[in-house]
């Protein structure tokens, strides 16, 4: 076991950075935050400037061992997790980005996500990867830069240029060029990943024309992945826990046993179940991923990813200007005893999990002349439940879904009035943990595992602590109707194409 006991995680994601100091009772020592720039240069294209990635990384990385007061010297091993299916290319001796991060919300591909799927390719991606043909996915992002980055193909097959999800770019950079890996969550996430066999799969390769040698070595999510250069961080630091942010998450809420779930909810909302030893059988419009790889041990998942959730409540603030703080919706919210008939469908970049209707658009229906900003905050609030649970359901497939609670963690859990709606319309309880930063929270668990810091998932499990519970008390009645009058919104999204 380490004389340190400190570990740094650095949480890099769609929208920001941010690095937390956690002791090893997970309780977070000091933490650093900063926001990440958008660009749009297209609509329905959103891209990330990769240099601003790691430059932010590393001030936040900074910023919180000098508050931690333990200094550099006194962090005992770094933990990655990331933004998944965001995809970076640079070159291998410059370390130089070729182009723009793009990013997981890109919708650049559907063109030729659209050929495969007519081709007939769906089922063999699908029990290859465990993923549907989406452009969310990396795969398509990567064949359009290399098709698009002066002699991308030629360069990335002479073995010039570097691939890599958000987690390798960041290794790469703070190890001094030395390491070019990736950990098996993230690979997972690339539609190159051979599930089952956890190696990049010569068929996935073959079908989008990438070579080899541009690809990052897989590895478990916990072991010895690389060590900081000393001049990034003022001391050489080993990094031995990575995982992308929906796994690390799975992992910071202890979901340990076959059958818990947990749900993310940001920008977007993700849900994941612990689906235990073996990769799931699919259900309609459910993926199938790992959860992590801790030694010899692998535990797999099924995942439902929601594009817009609290990106919908950032819409009525920066779209409409209706609001000025997403604080306010919550107030807002429950000024009002009910919806009214107003629903929102917020399908700004298509619908995903479990529909994966990449053509719906966004709508409110319901609209009246009594309607207000209240009824609008209450309908972007409700619409993330409503999606949860279609994810929920459709991940039970035949069986009745569990009555285990469902572990939230993310930004919009502080919202009380979404965390009960949720209750109520699951008809589940939830439960929301101390530390809500799960994300940061499994990346530290993932590379104290990887130095022995803790040696089980049980010693981990009892770290876990309760910070709040939401009872269902809705009328099945009640709650039938709002179902039925959310589906028939949806339906008319689903018209809607653009």
């Amino acid at each position: 076991m380490p004389e340190s006991r400190h570990i740094l995680a650095i949480d890099q994601g769609t929208t920001s950075s941010r690095a937390i100091v956690f002791d090893d009772e997970a309780r977070p020592v000091a933490s650093a935050q900063v926001e990440l720039t958008q660009h749009f240069p297209q609509p329905g294209w959103v891209e990330h400037d990769a240099l601003e990635i790691y430059e932010g990384v590393l001030g936040v990385a900074r910023d919180a061992v000098e508050k931690s007061g333990v200094g550099a010297e006194g962090i005992a091993a770094i933990g990655i997790t990331n933004q998944r299916e965001t995809v970076v290319v640079w070159d291998r001796a410059t370390g130089v980005p070729v182009s723009n991060a793009i990013v997981w919300q890109c919708r650049r591909t559907s063109d030729g996500c659209a050929e495969l799927i007519r081709t007939g390719r769906s089922a063999d991606i699908r029990d290859r990867t465990g993923l549907v043909v989406d452009p969310y996915f990396s795969a398509t992002k990567l064949r359009w830069l290399l098709d698009h980055v002066p002699n991308g193909q030629r360069r990335a097959e002479d073995g010039d240029l570097c691939f890599g999800t958000v987690d390798s770019w960041l290794m790469y950079r703070l190890s001094g060029a030395q390491n070019h890996v990736t950990d098996a969550t993230n690979a997972s996430r690339t539609m190159l990943l051979n599930i089952h066999e956890l190696e990049w799969d010569p068929e996935m390769m073959e079908l989008f024309n990438v070579p080899e040698a541009i690809l990052p070595e897989v590895l478990p999510s916990a072991g010895d992945f690389a060590v900081t250069d000393a001049a990034e961080l003022g001391a050489e630091i080993p990094i031995t826990g990575v995982a992308g942010d929906q796994h690390a998450a799975l992992f910071g809420q202890a979901c340990f046993k076959s059958g818990m779930t947990k749900c993310t909810y940001g920008t977007g909302a993700f849900v994941l179940t612990n689906a235990g030893s073996r990769a799931p059988s699919p259900e309609t419009g459910i993926l199938a991923t790992l959860g992590w790889v801790v030694g010899s041990k692998r535990a797999y998942a099924s995942e439902g990813g929601v594009f817009v959730t609290g990106a919908a409540v950032q819409w009525l603030r920066d779209g409409l200007g209706i609001i000025e703080s997403a604080s306010e919706t919550d107030d807002l919210a429950t000024m009002l005893g009910d919806n009214d008939g107003v629903y929102m469908v917020p399908a700004f970049v298509g619908l995903g999990a479990p529909r994966w209707d990449p053509d719906a658009r966004g709508t409110i229906t319901g609209l009246t002349r009594g309607s207000s900003r209240e009824h609008l905050a209450r309908a972007a609030l409700e619409a993330t439940a409503y999606q949860v649970r279609d994810v929920i359901l459709a991940m039970s497939g035949p069986r009745r879904p569990s009555s285990t609670p469902l572990r939230a963690d993310g930004g919009q859990t502080a919202s009380r009035f979404l965390m009960q709606f949720q209750a109520d319309i699951l008809d589940r309880p939830v439960e929301v943990p101390e530390i809500t930063e799960t994300t940061a929270l499994g990346a530290a668990f993932l590379a104290g595992r990887g130095i022995g810091l803790w040696r089980s998932d049980a010693e981990i499990a009892r770290l876990w602590r309760a910070g709040g519970r939401y009872e269902p008390a809705m009328a099945e009645g009640q709650r039938g109707r709002l179902i039925t009058g959310w589906y028939d919104a949806v339906e008319r999204a689903a018209s809607v194409t653009g």
